[in-house]
This record gives structure tokens, sequence and C-alpha cells, in this order.
């Protein structure tokens, strides 16, 4: 063995192993001399290695050298992790503890291991290197560096194990206890399952846990009431603003003639806001009037928030930060500090506000003929809401104030939104059939009752204005040739649209291999009146991609515009304030305030804030939901079939608007197959269908708050295809285990989720706490399972240290 190579851990290794195998080092120097990727074969071939065990070994070692980020694997072939490129991106992990880098500019993603995950946080920032493709052409990636902590705080639940105390999060950071000395358990005065504040001082390693410090007992409250910030805390989202940022907020006085000048002043002018009846800032003021010879002018007016928010000062570094408002259900995470989101910044009746004017001209047939922007001053005459206008439009002359010139407006609104609403029709822009609801609480912050949610033509009008301006400004921009970030919203990938094809045309339409917006609108169209509306439009937006801030336009293919940017609320959302200021440099002549690089990279932060504030408030309705469905255990609802897949049906109930799973275990005594063209799960004996929008009646079975999760337990099925079902209800395969009324796994098809965590290789290495006191194995690791599993592992560890007394490891040993 190895007789044309020497290796220079020869020693290292004779000590370590009864019969040594080529080190590390020798590896990766015979990889480099080669110029070439290598494979097991080769590598045995090229070091004439003849015994089994030494082979074996061999591969183990490469293996661990993959994981440990020191080869990468492509196919059978090593070749080194320092040709690969060091990547930027961000960790994302599900509630399953499944975790992806999500990589910076692209839609790619590496897969991480259970190793990997284990020094990092949910929207973590990090650099990662690509380390093997699975075999269902996944990538896999390992973490050189973290560069970016999201995660400063977390609430969680005091556990214990062997005598060590810790935290246990929630999801999606169940995956890291913070552990705690015993001493601070006492001082905080904390029992086994108090919920605690804690503040992490050192960071998890790959070997290590994370340790923290108490900073407040939660156990007074009910969890309703930590939810919103422990998810907060949890998705790493900024919470407090620092006290030179308020104070700078502060600072600013209500507007004077200083800061009316070089401003067209519109305060004659009727402008109105029309929001909704909860709405505490109010971001955009409207107002119409019939040109002489025909036609229109618009004025949008919206809040100069780049008047306040200068560029390099601890307010504008806050709001760069946060990115964008956070909206939980009865809670809003501001962008900026009150005395200008609810002050300055929001245009309040009969006072003077700053603005940025969009003032548009539209033809008769609403076309716009022409644009202009400039900074104003504004005095709203009116603060109106949704249903305040719509009782107006409806006839009740009572429903706002008896203004001559603010009715003329809106009557004048009116007229132009029936003219737009036409226009849109035309172009084709997509109006899906969903049903929205909102939510009523009591006083803990728990669901009184979930309502649905109606858009009256007033939303519809301001809709319609908000879409002008932000159009206006798309296409200002690019006829100045001013650097700005778009609104991109691209076509659909061809995998998705094959998916849609196959499902459209069952329901007997046709569908392009390459659709436009009217072919989407004309499947919306045909099916509007079906009872399955609802679910067949869902199968249509999920096909759609995800929208995004990025400094090149490629348009927007929901909306039907060739450019489309985001104007109109510089309050809530940073990217439209970075607009204002482009708009404002241009007007004055002065250089754009973001280009290049720095524009790219403000794009991609921005759409990352924008998703990770989606995903904190999805999770908050998601477990506010469960919450108030454990009231509902046992009881029997009717519900719709929304979604369908091989591993079960999701409904949602009529009389609550909740979403839960009947898993395909429980759908009777036959064997179902999911068919992806008709979205129907057929049983292979029987012949019954389950399909979208047909009617089930189930009982709630089960609520899994940690994972977000209902199960229903299906009673009966009422309807299938729109005709009504009388046959008696099918017999329902009881669950045998309590785990099974939770599972989402398929029955009888592996998850996506078995094959990832079977890919990963090597045995878990010990990990350590940080802290004082003994060293603890990561096998100590808390789950969200009970200390039986710990129990389990700690035992396994024992068997295999006395299994390695007997006998030094040579093939098989674990690499380290």
């Amino acid at each position: 063995m190895m007789k044309n190579w020497v290796d220079p851990e020869a020693k290292a290794e004779a000590e370590r192993y009864d019969n040594p195998i080529p080190s590390r080092t020798l590896i990766l120097e015979i990889i480099e001399q080669k110029q070439e990727a290598l494979s097991h074969a080769d590598l045995v071939e090229l070091l004439e290695i003849a015994d089994q065990k030494s082979i074996d070994a061999l591969s183990h070692r490469l293996s661990a050298m993959v994981r440990d980020g020191q080869l990468m694997k492509d196919g059978f072939k090593y070749q080194l992790m320092a040709d690969q490129p060091t990547l930027d991106a961000t960790v994302y992990i599900n509630s399953k503890g499944l975790g992806v880098a999500s990589l910076d500019g692209k839609k790619d993603e590496f897969l991480l291991p259970e190793r990997e995950l284990r020094q990092v946080f949910h929207g973590d920032r990090v650099k990662v290197q690509q380390t093997s493709v699975d075999r269902k052409g996944k990538a896999w990636g390992y973490i050189t560096e973290v560069t970016q902590r999201r995660v400063k705080q977390l609430i969680g639940k005091v556990a214990e194990f062997e005598g060590e105390y810790f935290i246990q999060p929630a999801n999606p950071n169940a995956h890291q206890p913070i552990t705690l000395e015993k001493e601070l358990i006492e001082h905080a005065k904390a029992k086994l399952g108090d919920a605690l504040r804690v503040e992490i001082d050192d960071y998890p390693t790959r070997d290590e846990f994370a340790t923290g410090h108490v900073i407040q007992s939660m156990a007074d409250k009910a969890d309703t009431e930590i939810i919103i910030p422990q998810t907060i805390l949890e998705y790493g989202l900024p919470y407090e603003f620092p006290e030179e940022v308020v104070k700078e907020a502060e600072s600013f006085k209500e507007p004077t003639a200083k800061d009316h000048a070089g401003r067209i002043d519109l305060r004659d002018l009727p402008l109105v806001t029309i929001d909704g009846e909860d709405a505490r800032d109010f971001d955009d003021a409207v107002y119409a009037e019939k040109r002489p010879g025909g036609g229109y002018r618009v004025v949008v007016a919206i809040a100069d928030v780049s008047h306040y928010v200068r560029s390099g000062k601890p307010l504008d570094d806050e709001a760069q930060e946060r990115g964008t408002s956070v909206y939980f259900p009865h809670y809003v995470l501001p962008m900026l500090p009150e005395a200008l989101s609810n002050g300055l910044c929001s245009l309040n009746p009969r006072v003077d506000r700053l603005c940025m004017v969009c003032d548009l001209n539209l033809s008769r047939a609403g076309k716009v003929t022409k644009f202009e922007f400039y900074p104003s001053v504004m005095h709203s005459k009116a603060r109106l809401t949704y249903t305040q206008v719509a009782q107006y439009f409806d006839g009740d002359s009572t429903a706002v104030p008896e203004d001559r010139n603010v009715r003329k407006s809106l009557n004048t609104l009116y007229q132009l939104y029936e003219t737009l609403k036409g226009l849109r029709a035309d172009r084709h822009a997509m109006e899906f059939e969903t049903v929205e609801t909102y939510m009523t609480f009591d006083e803990l912050g728990g669901i009184k009752e979930i309502l649905p949610r109606s858009r009256n033509v007033a939303h519809k009008l301001i809709e319609e204005c908000m879409l002008l301006a932000n159009v206006a400004a798309a296409e200002y921009c690019l006829k100045h040739d001013i650097p700005m970030l778009y609104r991109v919203h691209e076509a659909p990938e061809f995998s998705r649209i094959q998916k849609v094809r196959d499902f459209v045309k069952l329901l007997g339409l046709k569908f392009p291999e390459q659709p436009t917006q009217a072919d989407y609108q004309a499947v919306i169209e045909a099916t509007k009146d079906r009872i399955d509306a609802p679910s067949i439009h869902a199968v249509l937006l999920r096909s759609m991609m995800q929208a995004f801030y990025g400094a090149k336009n490629v348009g927007h293919y929901g909306l039907a515009y060739e450019a489309y940017t985001h104007f109109t609320s510089p309050i809530r959302r940073y990217p439209d304030l970075l607009l204002h200021r482009a708009i404002k440099a241009h007007l004055t002549q002065k250089p754009s305030p973001l280009s290049g690089a720095a524009l790219d990279d403000a794009g991609e932060h921005f759409s990352a804030t924008e998703r990770r504030a989606d995903e904190a408030s999805r999770s908050v309705t998601s477990w506010l939901k469960c919450h108030y469905m454990q009231q509902h255990l046992g009881e029997e609802f009717v519900g719709v079939i929304s979604a369908t897949a091989e591993f079960g049906l999701f409904v949602t109930l009529k009389d609550l608007y909740v979403d839960g799973m009947v898993h395909v275990s429980q759908l009777g005594d036959d064997y179902f197959v999911f068919d992806q063209a008709s979205q129907n799960l057929v049983g292979q004996n029987r012949g019954q269908t389950f399909g979208l929008g047909d009617e089930v009646k189930i009982k709630v079975a089960g609520v899994n708050l940690e994972e977000r999760k209902i199960d229903f337990e299906l009673l009966q099925q009422l309807s299938h295809a729109g005709r009504v079902i009388r046959s008696r209800a099918p017999r329902v395969a009881k669950p045998t285990a309590k785990e099974e009324v939770f599972s989402d796994r398929p029955a009888k098809v592996k998850s996506e989720s078995d094959d990832a965590k079977v890919s990963e290789d090597g045995e878990r290495p010990i990990r350590k706490k940080k802290a004082k006191g003994k060293p603890s194995s990561y096998s100590k690791k808390p789950s969200k399972n009970t200390a039986t599993k710990l129990e389990t592992k700690a035992k396994d560890k024992v068997k295999k240290k006395a299994k390695a007394k007997k006998k030094k490891s040579n093939a098989k040993a674990k690499d380290e």
C-alpha cells in the first residue's frame, strides 16, 4: 500500500489505527497533484490498497472529508473544496427542522445537513460551499462562516436533562437549545415548563451548545400573549428602536414655511385619505377632477418620508435594517418610530403635511397621457374609511362629510374607476377568487372569531389609484434612466406551467405551453362561477413565481405591466423610500443616491426582509388558528377540499375558515393513489375519488401547536365534482399510535424529508456545553420529543464506549 506516495501524517495515523490508511493530508495532495476529480476506485488504485477493510475505511474517510468541507463530491468523483466558490446565503429552517442556505442573487439553494444547522439560527447570514449532489439532484452545502447573527434573544420553556438546564425554543429554532446555569434558573425563580426570555451570550458551534442568561420571566403570561414577542425574537426581527433613533424621530417639528420652500402648494386641493377603520397611519391621499375638453386629472399624494429620514443617520440605518413594517394579527412592528409613522409622515386630516406627488392626466378612455412628479405640501380635508366611501357610492349621502369639493372628487374617482376596471380586464391582469379573512380577539389575545373580509368598490378604487402612481414611477425612471428598484414578477417556470396545463386540460379548457396573462385570465373567467373556483384558482396561484425587488426591470407578470415599482408606501416599505430619494435627486439634478452593485445588494436585502416579515406573520396567524381550534377538538364541521397531495387532503372549514389535513391513512380501507394531472386522490379498489372543491364532513382530531398543524378525521364525503354523494360514510382506519394523528408523511409514499435525512454522511460527533460543568454529548441535545429518545441515545453511547475499549477501531472507526 502507498508504494508511490509518502504520507506526511503516517506516524500519526499509525498511532491512531492498528492498520493505518492514507491520511486526509495525503488524499488532498494526490487530488491536487492530479489536477482532476478522482473517484474512490481511482484512489484505491493509485494508493495500491488491497485489503477490503482499508478500502471501506477509505470510503468512510472520504465521506467525512466531504462532511467537513475538505472535499466536494460530484457523482462518484471527489475534488478539492478549495476549488469551489464561496457564496453568500441566508439560512431558512422549516417546521420539520430541515434547513437550506438560500443563495443571494440566485434561485438556487443548498440543503444543510444537521451538523451544519447546529451552528446557525433561522435567518442567519452565512458563507457556504457546495459539498455534494444527492441522487435526487439536490445540492448540499457546508457553512464556512456565519457572517451575521439575526437572533439575539429567544423565548422558550425551561427544560432539564440529567441535572443540566436549558431553554427549549419553538420552531424554526427548535434545534437550538440555550443552556443555562442552574443558579440563573434559581435566581429567576423559574420552574420546569415556565417561559423565559433569554439573551444569547455564546453562539453555538458544530460541537457546542449556545449559552445565555435570563432577561425576563414570562411565566405569568398566557401563551397567546407570548406568541408575538416569541416570534419576533425567533425570526430576528428588530423590535426596539434604539434611543438615538427615537430622539432623532422626535426632534422634528411641524412643517414650517422653510419646509414649504421649493414645494408646490396643494393645500387648497380637496385631497382625502381612504383607509380601513383600524388604520393608524395614512401614507396616501387622492383627488380627481374632470379636465376641460374631457379626460381626468388624478393627484396621488404620498407622505414625504425622505424629508425626515436622511441617508447616513441612525433613523435611516434602523429603517434599512427593518426593511418593512411587520403586520401581525392585532399588532404592528413599524419600520419607523411612532413620532413619524403616526405623526409627521401620516397624512392626518386638517394639518399641513409634506408629500411627494404623482400628478396624472388621463384620457376619457382611462389611458395615461401625461404625468409628473414633484414635492408638495398638502392639507387633507378628511380621513375617510373604505366602508364610508362604499356606502356613499351606494347612495348614502350622509356617509361622508358635507364638503362639496370632497364629494365632487369622490364622484369623479368613481367614474374613473369604472373606466380603469375595464382597462384592467383588457390587459388581462389576474384576479383570483380567494377568500380573505380577519380575526377578532379577546382580552388575552386569543381569537374570538374568524370572519371573511370583503373588498368593496372603495378598496378597488384606491388600488387602481396606487397602481397608476406605481406604474408612472417605473416609466418615469425608465425614461430618465434613474437607477431604482423595480418590483419584479417573472413568468412561471416551465415545470409549473406543465402542472397547470395537465390540470386545466381535464377541465376542458385550453392552456398553451407558453401562457400569457390572457390565458390565465381566461381560465379564471371560465371557472369563477364554479363551486370549486377557489380551489381551482389556488392551483393557478401556486404556479406563480414569488415577486421580489431588483435593479433590472423584467416587468410584472401577474399585474400585466411592462414595468412596475413601489412608490406609494414609504412609511412601511423601505424600497418606496429609496424611490422617492431617486426621483428627488433627478428633479434637483443630483446624482442618484444608490446605483450599481449597491442597488443590487439593496434589492436582495429588501426582498429578504419582506420574506422574513411574511413568514413571521404567517407563523403567528397559523399558531393562533391552532390555539383557537383546540377549543373545538372533537367537534364536527363541513369543509371544502382546498388542496390534495399524495399524503392526504387539505380541507378549509366553511364556518371557521381554518385549514387542516386529513391524512391518506384516514380515508378508509382502500389504497389511494394521487393523480397529479387531475389533483385527485383515487381509491384503487372501490373507486372513491376525492378532488378539489369536494365537500366533506370532518371531526377535529388533533392540534399540534408546535408544528402549526391541525388534523381532521373524515366522517363523510358529501359531494364530488359538484354532485351530492348519498352513500354512507367510508369506513375510516383508526390511528394505531398518537404520532400517526399528527404525521403528515405519506402512508405509502416516502416523503422528500426522509430522503434528506438519510443522505447525511457519518455519525454525530460530540457536541459539548460551552459553559462550566460537565461536557454533554450532542446526543443529549433536547428536541421536540421527550427525554425517552435522549435516554436511548445515552445508553447507545455507553455501549459504543465499551465496544471501543475491547478493540481499537480500524476501518469502521469514525474518522474525525
